[in-house]
């Protein structure tokens, strides 16, 4: 059996020692984060076509909106990372965008990117024959407000090929220091959950 790999096939099997190899595996492995965002980040460059720029562009430009704007690093984090799940989950890449990053932002950051998809949709679902208000069920919701303007401000207004967007390098460090905080979210089974 090679070194570092556990004994067991099953992990009712495991040994309390395969579980400690695990957890010290995991913790180096969860350490790479920061850097295997910036790359699903790059690979957006490559993605759905039909925009005047790539789905990187539209994310570093609605970021650059965010922080031209004031918001704080969570926002601008989650704000350039938003359309991060359309290549692997383009049905809920709202959902998935809030999975990634629910464990190292507060509540209201992660509920803006888990509804962004439906408050988008005021821009353009009646043009293609859906509802434009669904986003009105929330309407009263105490983050309604901030979705709002993160929609109508920074994600539908970041489809402009001359706009002076900021490039993934200047986003880099936020990214690293988002995503290097030790989980908080009340939902993670453990430190290292499997």
């Amino acid at each position: 059996m090679p070194e570092n790999t556990v004994s067991f096939t099953r992990m009712d099997k495991g040994t309390t020692q395969d579980y400690a190899l695990l957890e010290k595996l995991e913790k180096a492995y969860i350490k790479t984060l920061p850097e295997r965002i910036l790359t699903a980040l790059e690979n957006l460059e490559d993605t759905l076509g039909g925009y005047q720029v790539t789905r990187l562009e539209h994310s570093l430009q609605t970021a650059t909106r965010a922080q031209e704007d004031g918001a704080d690093i969570e926002l601008i984090v989650a704000a350039l990372i938003h359309d991060i799940g359309d290549d692997l989950a383009p049905e809920n890449h709202s959902q998935m965008a809030a999975s990634i990053i629910r464990p190292y932002v507060r509540a209201e950051v992660t509920w803006v990117l888990e509804h962004h998809g439906i408050f988008q949709m005021y821009y353009y679902a009646d043009k293609i024959g859906l509802n434009k208000d669904e986003r009105e069920r929330y309407r009263g919701h105490k983050w309604f407000d901030i979705t709002e303007k993160f929609c109508g401000e920074w994600d539908q207004a970041s489809f402009n090929p001359n706009y002076p967007t900021k490039p993934l390098s200047h986003f880099a460090p936020m990214v690293q220091k988002i995503f290097s905080r030790p989980a908080f979210d009340t939902n993670i089974i453990s430190e290292g959950a499997i």
